[in-house]
């Protein structure tokens, strides 16, 4: 049994650490031939943890994301859906 992470568990990881309601975190994915989309909602109130000052916290999470998506060779993308 390999021990490899899905993208969408990665993304649904970091989220669920980063707020105060963790069971209101839900990561929806779409994904086409190449390229991967992840939508994250968190509840209203956690909008802010997860977006980060300067948006600097998504920023991290999209880099995050990236890196681990080129080692599947796709191309992801993360959205925050509010």
């Amino acid at each position: 049994m390999s021990s490899t992470i899905s993208l969408k568990e990665l993304i649904e990881f970091i989220a669920r650490s980063l707020v105060d309601k963790p069971d209101d975190v839900h990561v929806d994915e779409i994904s086409g031939e190449q390229t991967v989309v992840l939508e994250l909602r968190v509840a209203k109130e956690d909008l802010g943890k997860v977006i980060g000052k300067q948006g600097r916290t998504v920023k991290a999470m999209r880099a995050i994301l990236s890196a681990a998506a080129s080692k599947l060779r796709k191309r992801a993308d993360l959205e925050i859906i509010e």
